[in-house]
């Protein structure tokens, strides 16, 4: 093994694929009818949708730090009589817990708020939600979620990317690479990020869990940025007008192409692409970010917060134009849930803040006949203990650990049920006790949603074939239409 002649060899093979008339020629083409509007962007690949699409797009409301299943949507009046009681060995089984409580008691914390039943279906809701249990017939709950990891960061990377470590590509790049955009002037996948005005919550964004690992770049999602322009750059330097931009870029694709022709990498083709998709949203972001034509009572239903840029609120409304564009994949991310010693004061904040912006945009969509053909997923990398962290006796810092072996979280729209519950936990909420969902199960749904069989959707990477799912997961027909 000689790293600089394996290299060489490599160089010469995309050398002479780069030279073939078909490949530059057929790309060169592509770029010309995409640019003149003569041909919309399609899938990456061939073959896809491999059969009729519920969904054809996809807002994941991410909470990020893990909201607390029970004191939101997982109501167990039973454990009142273990209040303050160690939770029976039966039950945890002394399974894994983070360091912060490994080893230690664990002593029963029901319900922190009061719970009503709401709508038709008689769904149970935390009384700091009423917003979202104005929705609940909308709503499909799965309340057997579990996965794999005890802390954040490789807990949300696992449902970000469908693995614990960083590297693989993101769903949402998966969904690009796959399914490309329904728009011409929006990027397929865009994310956006959010936290508590507070800063309560340590949590970092970070950007792997929108990234393309192996797939190429022009993939990776779109970051939105909280202040200042959406993106940076948007706006030509003061003395260029967009005709000198346009020969400029036009100029700089000539010289990228003469690159690509000459040593065939992928990534110069994805350099072209990008530079094109920036031109376009010169135009296209600032028309979005607009929101004077947003009517008043919109606005009012997605909270107070909503013109300030930023914040969940405003995001859920950015999500709802975004899917009007034709993102294929649009990430909301919103930070604020660890609540380890903070349930008591910061819990009812972060589900305020929260509550009418995800609830808005379920109403949003279906008003505007967009419910049927998107799929809205809102829950978080885990659930949280229903053992105190802290003491029991100091309201003002009780809070609950991480929690991987039951959670809840909850999808509407396009093709899952409505007014639907699937599965549920044990009477601590420690375990699944019916039809448990796991990771790779909810994003191999996610797919089917999307008419795509997961098993089948791969791509080959250092001698493997490597699909969002892993080696395992199958589809929830419990929850589908």
């Amino acid at each position: 093994m000689i790293p600089f002649a394996d290299n060489s060899l490599h160089a010469t093979r995309r050398h002479f694929f780069g030279r073939s008339a078909l490949g530059i020629g057929s790309f060169a083409l592509g770029s010309l009818l995409e640019r003149s509007g003569l041909a919309a962007q399609k899938p990456a690949i061939g073959g896809l949708p491999h059969f009729a699409p519920k969904a054809k797009r996809v807002i994941y409301l991410f909470m990020n730090g893990a909201p607390p299943h029970l004191d939101m949507f997982d109501f167990k009046p039973q454990m009142e009589k273990w209040r303050g009681k160690e939770i029976p060995e039966s039950v945890h089984g002394n399974k894994r817990q983070s360091t912060m409580t490994q080893g230690k008691g664990r002593s029963t914390l029901p319900a922190f708020t009061g719970f009503k039943k709401y709508g038709q279906s008689g769904a149970w809701v935390c009384d700091f939600l009423p917003h979202t249990a104005g929705i609940v017939d909308d709503l499909c709950f799965i309340k057997s979620m579990h996965t794999t990891q005890v802390n954040h960061a490789p807990a949300i990377t696992f449902f970000m990317t469908g693995a614990e470590q960083p590297g693989r590509p993101s769903m949402g790049a998966w969904l690009s690479y796959g399914l490309g955009s329904e728009g011409e002037d929006m990027p397929a996948f865009v994310v956006m990020t959010s936290r508590d005005k507070e800063a309560s919550c340590g949590q970092i964004f970070y950007d792997f869990y929108w990234g393309s690992g192996f797939l190429p770049s022009k993939h990776q999602g779109v970051k939105f940025r909280g202040n200042g322009d959406p993106v940076l750059y948007i706006a030509n330097p003061d003395g260029m007008s967009r005709d000198v931009r346009r020969m400029m870029l036009d100029g700089l694709a000539e010289l990228n192409q003469q690159k690509l022709r000459d040593f065939g990498d992928p990534e110069i083709a994805a350099r072209i692409a990008q530079y094109e998709m920036a031109y376009k949203m010169q135009s296209s972001v600032p028309e979005l970010t607009d929101l004077s034509k947003e009517p008043k009572h919109i606005l009012d239903m997605y909270g107070p917060d909503v013109l300030r840029q930023g914040s969940f609120a405003y995001n859920c409304l950015m999500a709802r134009r975004l899917a009007e564009r034709g993102v294929r994949f649009t990430q909301v991310m919103h930070a604020g849930w660890d609540h380890h010693r903070n349930l008591s004061t910061q819990f009812e904040i972060q589900c305020r803040d929260t509550d009418a912006p995800a609830a808005a945009l379920v109403k949003d969509l279906k008003q505007r006949g967009l419910l049927e053909d998107t799929l809205v997923i809102w829950g978080g990398e885990f659930g949280r203990t229903p053992f105190l962290q802290g003491d029991v006796n100091n309201l003002k810092q009780l809070g609950r650990d991480h929690h991987p072996y039951v959670f809840t979280l909850w999808m509407a729209g396009a093709g899952v049920k409505r007014g639907h519950t699937h599965g549920e936990s044990d009477d601590f909420a420690y375990n699944p006790a019916k039809d448990p969902v796991h990771v790779h199960d909810l994003q191999a749904t996610m797919m089917h949603l999307l008419g795509i069989e997961h098993e089948k959707f791969t791509f080959r990477f250092q001698g493997r074939d490597f699909r969002l799912t892993d080696i395992h997961g199958s589809v929830v027909q419990g929850v589908l239409a």
